[in-house]
């Protein structure tokens, strides 16, 4: 057929152009995972992945394993060059040089896979990145298929945590959202089974079924009367008198610069998937400046010597009990307050450190209660010092206590203990603490990573445990906290 018309022939090449244009986006779409070099992150001796580690050029460019501790290197400028990268992990490190210099050379190939170990100088393991977006996204750069949808929510703040109706419910703070800067402020939910993971190594990726709106997004879950943002803490599943659960926990109103103007009770609506409010504890004002002390902070349940059930609230250490029932917990004439132990001796020294935040758990394996807690004011990192501590009672005394997690100018607040991950003949517990720039000096907020939950293992057996004196074989006779 023959084309006379120009006006046609012109329309016909710009569509042959645009196809063209088209077909070669594609190919470059196609061949990017083959053009990336893979940088694979490993712990030197166990070859577990490491996530969180950063590598960078000597002209800034940076980059952060992901879960699979894996690096998608795309530099066209350092392809074929021999590349040096500084090396920075939060508790993983590369032997320092003549000059210091703590890093490693390497050639960068399209297409191919190279290899670098650290050596962990802290003593949890970290297990990786459990909320925001992109978990495994530097793996699906270099062409690993995604296993998951991603559902918008690239931050979460510090979690609550109970096993309630046979799952395990997850509760967190301000949400971060693809969509806008201003995302979820009356806290983010979702559940997963008692036990989400099939093996406590790294690569880690929780199935979190999230409660969400019509259009499939994550919602908030307990917006509470009053201006700005609510904060639900102290979550626990009670039996109410009918023998029926009921998930409870005590809310905060928030304004300004994180001032709690209001304290109240709320419950959890199994109908509507909503927190409602109970009813109003403290209201800031003159008369009353401060609240009082209300059930917040971590719960657990603990069975006394005389065979009554209380629920402890803590953070991390107890400071108010009531009976283990929806109605106590309602009633405040059955709140009473606990003065936990101020500090806990260091293992090391017998320096006292200051717990800030944290939680409390019984752990079948050691038969002791064991502590994951923050210190107050810590080095190097004011608020990024984890420490472990066990005690017979969960009202102390605590100690002695080991530091298992550190960072370098980096914040790792509200650490909360999981030992539902654990089964009665696991030597190891897990915990998860809020990974933030805030409060610290500045530092370049760790892309993906930042205001994220990061997820550790703990070993009982390790070195720095047993030869300090802190854990020694299970023994029987201990009291059964459960």
């Amino acid at each position: 057929m023959t084309i006379s018309c120009p006006h046609i022939r012109v329309a016909l090449r710009r569509l042959l152009a645009q196809a063209a244009f088209v077909l070669a986006i594609g190919t470059c779409v196609a061949l990017s995972a083959a053009d990336a070099c893979r940088i694979e992150v490993r712990e030197r001796g166990t070859g577990w992945p490491v996530p969180l580690v950063e590598l960078r050029t000597t002209h800034q460019a940076r980059f952060v394993t992901d879960n699979a501790g894996v690096i998608a290197f795309d530099l066209p400028e350092c392809m074929g060059r021999e590349t040096w990268f500084d090396v920075r992990g939060h508790g993983y490190e590369v032997p320092a040089d003549g000059f210091g210099y703590r890093g490693v050379r390497l050639t960068p190939e399209p297409g191919k896979t190279v290899r670098v170990e650290v050596d962990r100088t802290i003593v949890a393991r970290r297990l990786g990145r459990i909320t925001g977006g992109g978990l495994l996204a530097e793996s699906q750069q270099c062409g690993q298929p995604s296993e998951r949808e991603e559902n918008g929510v690239l931050g979460c703040d510090s979690v609550q945590t109970a096993v309630h109706r046979g799952r395990l419910f997850w509760l967190w703070g301000d949400t971060t959202l693809a969509r806008y800067p201003l995302g979820i402020f009356h806290c983010s939910g979702a559940t997963t089974d008692v036990q989400p993971l099939s093996s406590c190594e790294p690569p880690v990726r929780l199935p979190f079924e999230y409660f969400s709106d019509e259009q499939g997004r994550p919602r908030g879950i307990a917006r509470m009367p009053g201006d700005g943002p609510t904060w639900v803490t102290g979550l626990v599943s009670l039996p109410d008198q009918a023998g029926i659960p009921r998930l409870v926990g005590a809310y905060m109103k928030v304004r300004q610069v994180l001032e709690a103007y209001q304290w109240g009770l709320c419950a959890w609506n199994d109908e509507t998937a909503q927190f409602e409010q109970v009813r109003v504890i403290w209201t800031k004002s003159d008369a009353s400046p401060t609240p009082p002390r209300v059930p917040e902070g971590h719960a657990v349940l603990w069975t006394n010597p005389q065979g009554q059930t209380w629920v402890l609230f803590g953070n991390p250490l107890p400071r108010l009990r009531c009976p283990a029932t929806f109605e106590a917990w309602q009633d405040e004439s059955t709140w009473e307050p606990l003065e936990p132990q101020a500090t806990v001796a260091a293992a090391d020294d017998a320096a006292p450190v200051t717990p800030h935040s944290g939680s409390i758990a019984w752990h079948p394996w050691r038969k002791r209660w064991v502590t994951i807690f923050m210190q107050h004011f810590g080095r190097p990192s004011a608020f990024g010092e984890v420490w472990y501590a066990e005690a017979d009672a969960p009202t102390g005394p605590w100690g002695p206590a080991v530091k298992v997690l550190s960072h370098d100018n980096y914040t790792f607040y509200n650490p909360c203990l999981h030992p539902e991950f654990s089964a009665a003949g696991d030597a190891w517990l897990v915990f998860e603490g809020t990974f933030s720039q805030q409060f610290a000096d500045r530092p370049e907020p760790t892309p993906r990573y930042d205001y994220n939950q990061i997820l550790y293992r703990l070993d009982l057996d390790h070195p720095a445990l047993t030869q300090r004196g802190q854990v020694h074989l299970p023994w029987q006779g201990a009291e059964d906290g459960q």
